[in-house]
């Protein structure tokens, strides 16, 4: 009389786990998902820290554009090393810059 008792508990405790628990199997039904590609965006724009000068190269003897004013809000589009090792963004001025004279240069490089 012990025995089957304990075969009944054994199995009755398996289903439980079994029902409770689902297996992640394929054929268990669960729902298998590729992990969604995250791309990093940045927080917000980059802020001109005043006596900027926005290039029409990435090079130091390039052509100035225009000054940039301090507090100036940039958008980065993309880096660049020289092979000197140094560092510059090509930036876009936000729309809203320099409204009041349209005809001023958006894009440009600055020195990273």
């Amino acid at each position: 009389m012990q025995r089957p008792v304990v075969s009944v508990l054994r199995w009755s405790w398996l289903l439980g786990i079994a029902l409770l628990a689902p297996a992640a199997l394929p054929a268990g039904g669960a729902d298998r998902r590729q992990p969604e590609v995250r791309r990093r965006s940045a927080g917000g724009p980059l802020i001109s820290g005043g006596g900027d000068v926005l290039q029409a190269a990435p090079h130091i003897s390039a052509p100035a554009l225009r000054r940039l004013d301090l507090g100036t809000p940039l958008q980065v589009l993309r880096r660049w090393r020289c092979e000197n090792g140094e560092e510059w963004l090509q930036v876009q001025v936000a729309a809203t810059v320099g409204a009041d004279h349209p005809a001023q240069t958006r894009r440009g490089w600055v020195h990273g």
